[in-house]
């Protein structure tokens, strides 16, 4: 097993953040899910910043918040390891590669297209097959150790099979929570090792004010301009969706097609593009923002667009953090979050299934290339991106021989 190159808690610079999570943003293919599987496999495995178990405190928390989970994640992760600026760090770095071939492709850019072109972008969905997997195989066996935490983990399976997808996730957090205190009867053990977070409550109160004044101002500003009105249409989508990544379609669908801004073909090719993407799917929002009819639009709308949707997310997750950091130590928390973690992987291993498998795999050559992925993850110990590069040439493969 590869050894942690640090320990957890010690701090770090900002430009170490930014070269982890730049690699992390130009090779995290597949989708929040599978991005939380890249940066376990990363950031707790590979380099060792935090424990698993401190690493599912924080997702839990993140699913529970409206807003990207993945990238809300990130966020905090570099917060974590190098303050304010390590958080800012995590942020750009992370968007930035996925946003610019966006904004590219609604200036005009060529795209990917023929055999070639097709088979990589399907070789790069097969690869979140493994990815996912190996998240789930590893958390699993650190989280759902015994009979009652993994019974936790396939009820949160069947909550999401027979509930929307958001309302799922949320209950079948709520409900390992609740499950945790019943097993642990407030006998959960404190997590050891402090992780730094510069926010206090001081801070948490300013985020949550300013969440809530935004939300509420920026509809009263919509009708002075356009630049205006883009902000509060992302804003209120940011502010709204629970789960990230494509459950904010249907809510930018609203908001910018219902209103003529992107034709219903614009926001598809979009669509289209984004689900090829590495990094967030948020960073849809720089197509929408470039393509949209009225100014402002093209680099500065796509800017706008980008910060809108984003910041509702992360000025909740601030408001959270110091009330997380000091319940995470309470004992009787403890037996809560060790129910909620196991439903974390319950979910996730819910979302290998649905959309990660069935939207990747189709034949026995797509099984057996997301096959070997796993194995070069799990067994041979590759490094994420060189998978990533094996999967984009067997999709090439796989392609030409169809």
């Amino acid at each position: 097993m590869t050894k942690p190159s640090h320990k957890a808690g010690t701090a770090g610079t900002p430009s170490e953040v930014f070269g982890v999570f730049l690699k992390l943003g130009l090779t995290s293919f597949g989708g929040p899910v599978a991005h939380l599987g890249y940066f376990r496999d990363e950031l707790v495995t590979r380099r060792g910043w935090l424990s698993d178990a401190a690493y599912a405190d924080l997702v839990a928390l993140c699913q529970f918040l409206p807003g990207p989970a993945s990238s809300q994640v990130g966020f905090a992760l570099g917060m974590m390891r190098a303050g304010w600026l390590g958080a800012l760090a995590a942020f750009v770095a992370f968007t930035l590669p996925s946003a610019l071939i966006l904004l590219a492709f609604a200036l005009g850019a060529a795209t990917m297209s023929g055999p070639i072109g097709s088979g990589a972008l399907h070789g790069l969905k097969v690869v979140a097959v493994a990815i996912v997997a190996q998240a789930v195989l590893g958390m699993a066996r650190s989280l759902c150790p015994d009979r009652a935490r993994a019974t936790i983990a396939v009820i949160a399976v069947a909550m999401l099979a027979f509930l929307p997808m958001a309302v799922g996730m949320v209950g079948a957090i709520l409900m390992g929570a609740v499950a945790g205190l019943m097993v642990g009867r407030g006998s959960g053990s404190p997590v050891g090792g402090h992780m730094p977070l510069p926010v206090t409550k001081t801070h948490a109160g300013i985020a949550l004010a300013a969440f809530a004044g935004l939300l509420l101002g920026l509809p009263l500003l919509a009708g002075l301009s356009q630049g205006w009105a883009v902000a509060d249409s992302f804003y209120r989508a940011g502010s709204l969706v629970f789960g990230g990544g494509h459950v904010v379609l249907p809510l930018l669908q609203a908001e910018v097609v219902t209103t003529g801004w992107v034709t219903p073909d614009q926001f598809l090719a979009g669509y289209g593009a984004a689900q090829a993407m590495p990094g967030p799917l948020f960073t849809f929002a720089a197509y929408l923002g470039a393509a949209h009819g009225p100014a402002p639009n093209g680099v500065l709308g796509a800017t706008l667009a980008l910060l809108a949707l984003f910041l509702p997310g992360f000025l909740l997750l601030i408001g959270a953090l110091p009330f997380w950091e000091g319940l995470r130590a309470r004992p009787v928390a403890q037996s809560a979050m060790q129910g909620a973690n196991a439903a974390v992987v319950g979910i996730l291993g819910a979302a290998l299934y649905s959309p990660v498998f069935i939207s990747a795999i189709g034949n026995m050559g797509d099984l057996t290339l997301a096959l070997t992925c796993f194995v070069a993850l799990v067994a041979w110990k590759a490094a994420p991106w060189l998978v990533v590069m094996i999967a984009a040439l067997g999709g090439i493969g796989l392609t030409l021989l169809s």
